[in-house]
């Protein structure tokens, strides 16, 4: 019995670093379609793929929300889409694992604002730390583009509020069934974006299989992979596992993208993760909202 306890925690541990790995490969993917459908068509296929992926599996129209429950269903929608766009507009223009570590602000700032402990104020001070040493202030080559800073900051505000949405979503409904609704009124608004954007490119036979597997890679199987994992882990050993994803997401880009960062923005990256992993360790039991970005 303790053998096979043992191997589903081992099992689940993997699952979420399989889940990170595939979330930024996805991410990757993504960015070398930019140039032909650009970030808001790309936005447009992954999130549309990805509303009639988790539809087929979850089957939300069986247990549609209470009238009551409906405006927060459309937030948190409206924040999974906003999230979506903002970081793909964000990676056009800065590398994805700086992208994601200034991303990753908005559910720290949530976990910390909820929090009153003196030693979170370490934390925040990484955090404001790690943010500091990415913005913009330099002058020569390696300095980022100020809009692309923004756009990921903009992308971590959506996700603090999808965090706060989806937690009264998913109160009333069941986690896929949430996130399959969510995603779906993402699509609604998204997909016009991205059809102005993009126009008739975005049907092309040469850009949808792509598309496809960008929907697949970022939503269908790291949520499935989540899935497995929260069931098996404490939310504490969830969330200080996810606190890793900055890193992967910069060792996809240096591998898939071939996307070099400076010694300083890697410090940076990991004053982020520091402070992260250090609000994960000290929290308190809450619990885990499932992410799919």
């Amino acid at each position: 019995m303790p053998h096979s306890r043992n191997a589903s925690f081992w099992w689940a541990i993997a699952s979420v670093l399989v889940a990170m790995v595939v979330i930024q490969s996805g991410a990757s993917l993504a960015k070398t379609l930019f140039p032909v459908i650009g970030p808001e068509g790309t936005t447009a296929l992954r999130v549309g793929f990805a509303a009639l992926i988790l539809s087929l599996v979850f089957q939300p129209w069986k247990k549609w929300p209470a009238k009551q429950d409906q405006k927060a269903l459309w937030f948190y929608g409206i924040s999974l889409g906003g999230m979506n766009l903002m970081f793909y507009l964000a990676i056009e223009r800065i590398p994805l694992g700086i992208a994601v570590a200034l991303e990753f602000t908005g559910p720290l700032a949530v976990a910390l604002l909820s929090s009153k402990r003196k030693l979170d104020l370490l934390w925040v001070a990484l955090a404001m730390a790690g943010i500091g040493l990415l913005l913009p202030w330099q002058t020569e080559a390696t300095a980022l583009d100020p809009l692309g800073v923004a756009l990921a900051l903009g992308a971590g505000a959506c996700w603090a509020g999808y965090i706060i949405f989806g937690q009264k979503t998913g109160g009333a409904l069941h986690g896929g069934t949430a996130v399959a609704l969510g995603m779906a009124v993402a699509a609604l608004f998204l997909f016009p974006i991205g059809l102005v954007s993009a126009g008739s490119t975005l049907f092309s036979w040469s850009v949808l299989p792509f598309a496809f597997a960008v929907a697949l890679l970022s939503s269908a199987i790291p949520y499935s992979l989540e899935m497995v994992a929260l069931k098996r882990l404490p939310a504490q050993s969830f969330s200080i596992l996810m606190s890793m994803e900055p890193a992967i997401a910069a060792l996809a880009g240096l591998i898939i993208l071939a996307e070099q960062l400076s010694l300083l923005q890697w410090l940076a990256i990991f004053s982020v993760i520091a402070a992260s992993l250090g609000s994960s360790l000290t929290a308190g039991k809450k619990p885990v909202t499932e992410v799919v970005s």
